[in-house]
């Protein structure tokens, strides 16, 4: 197996820095900003947010409910600066950390309130998701192939949350520069010619880019390209605005609200396929844990082995599979996910350091430009590992 060297949270110059010095000091004034949180939980925030920038790892208390599993977890990075562990670690251990100052877990009048629900459901009543789902009408003139791509490319795009449904066969052209691997053909033959097509989905974000994963899966049921469909979330709040169940609830009622009528069509159809069990709504601890897929657990690696193809949705969710690690760009992709327990598909806009299976000429060519595309959310992957390559 290929090796390269693991991402650190604190390497000067890096994304990874950036994200602990810049990002994190905005998210946490937002968050505190967004909900009027005592003066306990403002508190905690704000040591975790000195902590996290130049103090020491110190483990979750004695009395959070998974103390437990984060100790082992962090084994031999407690005590150490946060800069010194792996990017993956630190920055999902962050969430928790937020998650634990601002009361989430823990009994009281926080317990259970979503730190982030402010921003996911600010964005998914905006006026933008009124015209994107306006546009779920247009789409059904579209022959049943393009409106496949169509779909397949707002679920890619909607990662970068700036393009949904307003991708139509006319305008998908203008985006075919940022697409960097383009398996999309790959992924609808190999649901096109499975018997009872088996499909999971691990989500990413809620809002603007569950919706149109949501639609994508409504069009795998009704077409036949999946008999049946799960979709996975976050057991809990988690970067911000990665989906849980309340998110895709909530998801499917502004379908229904509209405008437009396939949109109405379509969140009543996912209802009544939640009903029904054609679609259902997983969740597990681990995707909630700061490790690769490679360490998928035996139950869920039992659920998503049954699966005909996975479609893993998302920067986090590509970092974990491919491994959080400064791999050469031309590493082949399904080298590094054949530990995956099924077919797997990736959609992910590049947002992070990690990127693999790309072309050597492209690489040359965008490393020219000066540009730091593989952090600014500009292009896109849609990678496949079909059953003859894993």
């Amino acid at each position: 197996m290929p090796t390269a060297p693991v991402i650190l949270s604190g390497t000067p110059g890096s994304f990874a820095r950036d994200v602990f010095h810049e990002r994190h000091p905005k998210l946490i004034q937002q968050v505190l900003d967004a909900l009027p949180y005592g003066p306990a939980e403002r508190q905690a925030a704000e040591q975790l947010l000195a902590e996290s920038t130049s103090g020491l790892l110190r483990p979750l208390d004695e009395s959070a409910h998974d103390h437990a599993q984060w100790a082992a977890w962090g084994s031999g990075l407690y005590g150490r600066p946060w800069g010194e562990a792996p990017f993956l670690w630190a920055e999902s251990y962050f969430y928790r950390r937020l998650l634990e100052a601002t009361g989430f877990f823990r009994p009281g009048a926080w317990q259970g309130i979503d730190p982030f629900a402010p921003f996911k459901n600010a964005e998914l009543a905006g006026a933008a998701v009124d015209s994107e789902l306006a546009a779920l009408d247009e789409l059904l003139l579209l022959p049943e192939e393009a409106r496949f791509e169509a779909l397949l490319s707002s679920a890619l795009w909607g990662n970068r949350a700036d393009l949904s449904f307003q991708i139509t066969a006319s305008t998908a052209g203008d985006h075919s520069s940022a697409l960097l691997v383009d398996d999309s053909a790959a992924l609808r033959a190999m649901l096109a010619t499975a018997d009872s097509p088996q499909v999971s989905l691990l989500a990413d974000n809620a809002g603007r880019e569950l919706l149109p994963d949501l639609v994508l899966l409504d069009h795998f049921l009704t077409t036949g390209l999946a008999a049946e469909v799960a979709l996975y979330v976050k057991p809990a709040p988690y970067y911000v605005s990665d989906a849980t169940t309340a998110d895709v609830l909530a998801t499917v009622e502004r379908l229904v609200a509209g405008p437009g009528q396939e949109a109405e069509l379509i969140g009543r159809r996912l209802w009544n396929a939640m009903s029904k069990g054609t679609l259902t709504i997983r969740t597990h601890p681990f995707l909630f844990a700061p490790l690769p897929f490679h360490d998928i657990p035996s139950d869920l690696r039992s659920e998503l082995a049954g699966s005909t193809l996975t479609i893993v949705k998302g920067d986090l969710n590509y970092r974990r599979l491919v491994g959080d690690q400064l791999w050469d760009a031309t590493e082949p992709f399904a080298r590094l996910v054949s530990h995956f327990p099924s077919p797997v598909a990736a959609l992910r806009t590049l947002k992070s350091d990690v990127a693999v299976g790309l072309d050597a000429a492209v690489v040359a060519r965008l490393d020219s430009t000066g540009e730091s595309w593989r952090t600014s959310g500009t292009y896109g992957l849609i990678q496949v590992c079909s059953p003859a390559q894993h």
